[in-house]
């Protein structure tokens, strides 16, 4: 029996399938059949000559094995997974000699695969404190952490969190406008988790980062419902830390220690067969309530979000060789938060001032088609459409404009103690819809000693976004500006003098229906060169479209322009399953986002405007009637700054680049795996990633031969040869971007721009125990070194998330510093585990701990050049590496020293620990569950992030560069009561 358990090994095989697969040796002729009770699904096929058989297609669950002879051998299949059973040859299963079949363990070392993944099923789950969401399983595996970005998301392999995709039942659920969120269902909806983190097969695309494969319940012959009840109520949670800044001021985001809220919600789910053996249905209704709670020293905002969803599968076995699947959910919901007058002194609430809205999500479906033709040829065909939407608003859209302060305005001033402004969000008017449709075609053809995988796949993604800022349409900033420091505005106009306070009046619209078409073709041979030699040759070519409103063609990509040839293998070292070594090299593209083409494809005005701030007025709020200050803006200071203007455009060769190349990336993994007895494991890989191109909006204010290009921002590929359009001539004009591009303000010094570059070296290690009833234990460690001049295409230094529009490459000060990049973590340590004491209470516990990342000071100036390199807003973008220590009024005689990223040290380690304890009712009739966790247990409230702007104007300090930003949330509790009925 310990040979036989120690032959079997489940991890990924298929990148992107909802499927697993039974795979093995035995004598040439013998018929292996598997089947499930709890489906009757039956599959039976015949050893080849080469003494080798493969069942494939294979739904998610518990399996029997047998050959015709001895009992039947119990056998587990994972999504995405080849469960390996030799019934021949070294470490072979003698069925006939097995009589009794029990719990299982299965070592995580599977011989035929040659990618890095992490399965975890939904039991493995309720022994573990891990919240209910995707991004909580995904902590699980190594190499992916929380980003401390102010926008969060998730970080893979030291990616940006913008290089990641999410796949639910094999439908791309991903934000197509960002790529940096996505649909999802209830936890309880959820069957098995496949977390990657390399090594993709070519089947697999559209991805510089990780995957996250999900794939749902099913109904089986038996019908079963159940209840589960989730309770975080406001008083488990502890309060945030009210923060201050090192001169003793508030931070800007307020007070902070009574914020919080409480957290309700309720499902009901039913499963089952319509018809025993052929049709089979699952079903779940979720009512959820969350009541979050913002409170700042003189406003309070409330938030009620009721809602609801709703989702459903079926399953057709037509027949044993044919299965079509249905899916079917709505993740639409909507929250109203309602602004209030609060005094802290007296925690008091006051008078309503105010009222928003926000919804998101959307209403999905997929249906799935799986045909098993002969034992050697499956074929499967999926067609789905995945809805997001993202709208915000306010009843006082119409009448009431932004108002906001700058931390210089606070550092003369003082804080405010009367409302400014009447808005109560002081959020754009804006509105998004997302459409998906996707389809796709996958074969698996068996031929000897060769597995040829090929098919090919297309989404559509349609986005309609709009967005303003409400009232007027214009935003107000209060800015302070004291008498000893540089007056330089970024239009170039100084501060008068005897003024310490300017109004910053930014106008801000952009928005367009855009679309885009991606495809791509595949085919991949694994082939077994000897018994115990696998070999993965593939080759995938992606093609994409992203066109305009008018639908024009934006930008494109043939086939041709996006190959990515990947190549892996693994060698059973001692033949029987328990020892591997394995590796694969690949290359990886990553599409434009509709982020990018609607920016450009209705235009965008952004137009900053400064004025000298005369005094602050009272004013009455047009809906509550309340007082209220706005500000009074006296003269203008300089030109309107329209820089930031893209205007619609009716002919794009000026605004992307002929030819333009897209972003890749090519990885290589070497690893080793090994099964020391029927439950320990352990292994080590190596990775190393490299990246070396980006698509951006690039500043252009130089192109030798065509005068036009004299302050643009065209989508280039930076630091390369660029080829665009010359109204001037009326020409095509190519120039070499890494020394053309740019010419500095007042110096007038031609160069360009470096090429963007970022490496990934990481070490892994990992040691499993396999749960046996009674324990199980995961420990992973993880020493990584992230480099470059750039994240990806997002900024997370300067918290700007517009994907693919960031401002790298708006000046060369930006992106000439190589160092480490914001997701550079060196050292990260997790661990999981379970123990079971008997039948009624069990425990479990996860840690996770990793070392802080680099702290980088951004300035606003260059040698020899008197243009911004970056603005003084924390949120503004860009920042160049030059400080200025004297004669800071002039280019002319400044004199400025150069820092490296991560100059200013690192944030600390950041450590969670979570615990749980289960108590199971000790009956066989009824399977209630309670499980009470505990998460961020030591409360730990670490700095995540932290203030990197540098100078405001050259030589004038920001006050509170370093100080933090983010911080890690504090503990909180929660209560989970499962009642499954039979």
């Amino acid at each position: 029996m310990g040979v036989c358990l120690a032959s079997m090994a489940s991890a990924p095989v298929f990148a992107q399938s909802v499927t697993g697969a039974v795979a093995g040796r035995a004598e040439a002729g013998t018929q292996v059949t598997i089947s499930n009770p709890s489906t009757g699904l039956s599959r039976s096929v015949t050893v080849g000559s080469d003494g080798s058989y493969r069942i494939a297609q294979l739904p998610p669950g518990q399996y029997t094995l047998s050959t015709g002879s001895g009992e039947p051998l119990s056998v587990g299949v994972s999504i995405g997974g080849t469960t390996t059973v030799n019934l021949s040859g070294a470490g072979a299963v003698d069925l006939a000699a097995v009589q009794v079949i029990g719990s299982r363990v299965i070592n995580q070392v599977d011989v035929r695969s040659t990618e890095s993944a992490t399965n975890i099923r939904r039991e493995e789950i309720a022994r573990m404190p891990v919240d209910q969401s995707l991004g909580s399983v995904a902590l699980l595996a190594p190499g992916v952490v929380s980003s401390g970005a102010t926008f969060g998301g998730l970080t893979f392999g030291g990616s940006s969190v913008a290089e990641n995709v999410v796949y639910i039942d094999g439908m791309d659920v991903t934000d197509p406008y960002r790529r940096q969120g996505y649909s999802t269902v209830p936890f309880g909806f959820y069957e098995e988790f496949q977390v990657k983190t390399g090594g993709y097969s070519a089947e697999f695309g559209r991805s510089t980062g990780g995957v996250i494969n999900a794939v749902t319940r099913s109904g089986t012959n038996e019908f079963h419902s159940g209840a589960e009840f989730t309770i975080e109520p406001r008083a488990w949670t502890s309060s945030r830390k009210d923060h201050f800044h090192k001169d003793g001021s508030i931070d800007e985001r307020d007070r902070t220690s009574r914020d919080g809220g409480s957290f309700y919600k309720a499902n009901v789910w039913a499963s089952g067969a319509l018809i025993k053996d052929r049709l089979f249905f699952f079903g779940m209704y979720e009512q959820r309530d969350s009541k979050p709670r913002d409170v700042d020293t003189i406003e309070a905002w409330y938030t009620d979000s009721n809602n609801d969803f709703w989702g459903g599968k079926l399953d057709w076995q037509i027949n044993d060789n044919h299965l079509l699947s249905l899916l079917a959910f709505s993740d639409e919901a909507e929250s109203d938060t309602t602004k209030y007058n609060y005094d802290w002194d007296s925690a008091t609430r006051g008078d309503e001032v105010g009222q928003s809205y926000d919804g998101s999500g959307g209403d999905n479906w997929s249906l799935t088609y799986t045909g098993n033709f002969t034992q050697n040829f499956v074929a499967k065909a999926m067609y789905g459409v995945n809805k997001r939407s993202a709208t915000g608003g306010s009843p006082w859209d119409g009448d009431c404009s932004i108002v906001s302060r700058d931390s210089t305005y606070d550092e003369i001033f003082g804080p405010s103690t009367i409302q400014e402004g009447c808005h109560p969000s002081n959020a754009s008017v804006s509105t998004r819809y997302d459409k998906r449709e996707a389809a796709r075609l996958d074969f698996e053809w068996t031929l000897g000693d060769h597995l040829l995988r090929f098919g090919a796949d297309q989404q559509v993604m349609d986005s309609n976004s709009s967005r303003v800022y409400p009232g007027d349409g214009v935003s107000y900033r209060l800015t302070g500006i004291s008498d000893d420091t540089n007056r330089q505005l970024p239009n170039g106009a100084n501060v008068p003098a005897g003024v310490n306070a300017y109004v910053d009046a930014r106008r801000y619209i952009t928005g367009a229906p855009v679309s885009t078409k991606a495809q791509a073709v595949y085919i991949e041979d694994n082939w077994n060169v000897t018994p115990n030699l696998l070999l993965n040759i593939g080759v995938r070519g992606d093609k994409f479209e992203n066109t305009l409103a008018s639908g024009a063609t934006f930008a494109k990509a043939d086939f041709g322009d996006m190959v990515s040839p990947r190549v892996g293998f693994s060698w059973d070292m001692k033949g029987d399953g328990s020892t591997k070594l394995f590796g694969n090299a690949g290359r990886y593209y990553i599409p434009i986002t509709n982020k990018l083409t609607d920016y450009f494809g209705g235009g965008t005005t952004d137009e900053h405007t400064y004025y000298v701030l005369d005094r602050m007025e009272e004013r009455t709020d047009p809906v509550t009637g309340a007082t209220y200050l706005f500000p009074v803006i006296g003269a203008q200071i300089g030109d309107v700054n329209t820089e930031g203007n893209v205007p619609a455009p009716d002919d794009v060769r000026t605004a992307v680049a002929r030819d333009l190349k897209q972003v890749f990336q090519d990885e290589f993994i070497l690893g080793f795996q090994q099964a020391l007895n029927q439950a320990w494991s352990w292994g080590v890989n190596a990775t190393y990633r490299k990246m070396t191109r980006a698509v951006e909006d690039v500043s252009i204010r130089h192109v030798e031969g065509c005068d036009w290009y004299s302050g643009d921002w065209p989508i280039l590929n930076p630091g390369e040869k660029n080829t665009l359009w010359c109204p001037d001539t009326e020409q095509w004009v190519s120039f070499d971007n890494s020394k053309d591009g740019y010419i500095t303000s007042g110096s007038d010094i031609v160069m360009g721009y470096k090429r963007p570059r970022r490496t990934y070296k990481a070490v892994e290690f990992q040691l499993d125990r396999a749960w046996d009833d009674k324990w199980a234990l995961n420990l992973s460690y993880v020493w990584s070194k992230s480099d470059g001049n750039i994240e990806g295409p997002v900024n997370s230094d300067t918290g700007y998330n517009d994907t693919n529009l960031v401002q790298y490459y708006d000046h060369p000060a930006v992106n000439e510093r190589f160092g480490p990049t914001f997701n550079d973590y060196r050292h990260q340590i997790k661990v999981r585990g379970s123990y079971k004491f008997n039948e009624m209470w069990s425990v479990g516990g996860t840690l996770s701990a990793h070392s802080g990342g680099p702290i980088t000071a951004f300035g606003v100036r260059w040698p020899d050049d008197d243009r911004s390199a970056g603005g003084p807003s924390e949120f503004s973008g860009g920042g160049s590496g030059w400080l200025c220590e004297s004669g800071c009024d002039s280019w002319t005689t400044r004199e400025m020293v150069y820092t490296k990223k991560g100059g200013f040290g690192r944030m600390p380690w950041v450590t969670n620990l979570g615990a749980s304890v289960m108590w199971t009712l000790p009956s066989d009739k009824v399977d209630l569950k309670a499980r009470f966790s505990v998460y961020n247990l030591l409360n730990k409230q670490t700095e995540i992030n932290v203030h990197s702007r540098y100078e405001s104007t050259p030589g004038n300090k920001m006050p509170y560069f370093g100080e933090a930003t983010v911080w890690q949330s504090p503990r909180y509790m929660q209560l989970v009561v499962t009642w499954n009925f039979f």
